[in-house]
């Protein structure tokens, strides 16, 4: 759901200069997602190939704890959030990071008290805080996922993909348009669901306890956001033609995903850009509802963090499903700071370009390269 954003700061902020890749050390570049549960800062290196994660930081906050039923910020969740963005600051500063931008989402776009939040947060921070619309989110995860929309890895080419993002607050969805020749995409529409992992969890009860009727019930509440969209875009028409690749990017399907091969412990080397067949996914979900909290919390894969929020997570990407039906999906752990990096990286690009040194080829970035920046 979008809101008015009058409070939203400037959209980069120029820490230290950046040298243009004439230096000896590699530039670094910035990026925070604000969230309504966590807290993530990404730094990472430019290299030819687009660029290498030098350093990052998540931290489960819970911004948006109890907002919900309150409609506010409270103050507990402020201060614990104040006191991770002090930490990445901190980080930044070690780091000299040239190039940064720190995104908020959900919980400061709902939230009455959101715009004297980021005000105090920017004031102990440091930097800047651009609070994002729901569309700028999708096209973030849009923009980090290119490569997967493309990947021949994946099958014959689409010309069309529908892309999820399952967050604390809110639900992203996407709907592109996909010209592997050209390996360009554009948005066709996007969807913001004001349904999120924590909101369902707060809204359906305590999950310790839940009950096959309330799972069915987030599952339903989800699908009633869905419809509307499905009537304008006609998606599963595409899909019958089998011209639509998903692609999901969240914790959920990450974790469905390391549960499904069986990890040891969470690797994201092993879960991004996997392939996540339906029916495996369906079962892994089932697994998951019998497994019971404190089973959930034990998983080397989950960790007490996160398992509050599983199963809500679940509820969201069935519904999606039962919606959208497809055989697999595509699995991304990436978002909104790898879209943001890749911004950056495109916008140091185009500035070294117009300087009047010129660039050594192979400092200069293409598009194509710039979608490789994730390693696959």
């Amino acid at each position: 759901m979008d809101h008015s954003l009058p409070w939203a700061g400037s959209s980069v902020n120029r820490l230290f200069p950046l040298s243009n890749g004439m230096s000896g050390e590699a530039d670094l570049f910035g990026a925070l997602d604000l969230g309504t549960n966590n807290c993530r800062l990404m730094i990472a290196a430019q290299t030819v190939g687009g660029f290498r994660v030098v350093d990052s930081f998540t931290r489960a906050v819970r911004l948006g704890e109890g907002l919900h039923h309150t409609g506010r910020l409270s103050e507990d969740a402020m201060g614990r959030t104040v006191e991770a963005l002090q930490i990445c600051a901190d980080r930044l500063a070690r780091r000299k990071v040239g190039m940064f931008r720190a995104v908020a989402t959900e919980a400061c776009r709902r939230a009455v008290n959101g715009r004297d939040f980021i005000a105090r947060a920017q004031a102990a921070a440091g930097f800047d805080i651009h609070v994002i619309s729901g569309r700028e989110e999708a096209s973030l995860a849009v923009e980090s996922c290119a490569n997967l929309i493309h990947n021949p890895r994946f099958g014959p080419p689409r010309n069309r993909a529908l892309l999820f993002d399952i967050g604390g607050g809110s639900t992203e969805v996407a709907w592109i348009r996909s010209d592997t020749a050209q390996q360009t995409e554009s948005l066709i529409g996007y969807l913001s669901l004001p349904v999120g992992v924590v909101t369902l969890s707060e809204q359906f009860g305590p999950m310790e306890d839940l009950t096959t009727e309330r799972y069915r019930a987030m599952v339903e509440y989800t699908r009633t956001f869905l419809n509307d969209f499905e009537n304008v875009h006609r998606i599963r028409s595409e899909i019958r033609r089998d011209q639509v690749r998903l692609i999901g990017t969240s914790g959920t399907v990450t974790t469905l995903a390391s549960l499904i091969l069986n990890l040891p412990r969470y690797a994201r080397a092993a879960v991004d850009g996997s392939l996540l067949p339906a029916s495996s996914a369906r079962l892994a979900m089932r697994k998951l509802r019998d497994m019971g909290l404190s089973n959930i919390e034990s998983h080397p894969c989950i960790g007490p963090d996160r398992a509050l929020f599983v199963l809500p997570g679940c509820a969201i990407f069935e519904a999606i499903h039962d919606i959208w039906p497809m055989q697999d999906i595509i699995v991304a752990d990436r978002g909104l700071r790898d879209g943001m990096i890749l911004r950056m990286l495109r916008k140091a690009s185009s500035m070294s370009r117009r300087s009047t040194r010129p660039l050594h080829p192979r400092q200069a970035l293409s598009t194509q390269n710039l979608m490789q920046a994730t390693g696959l």
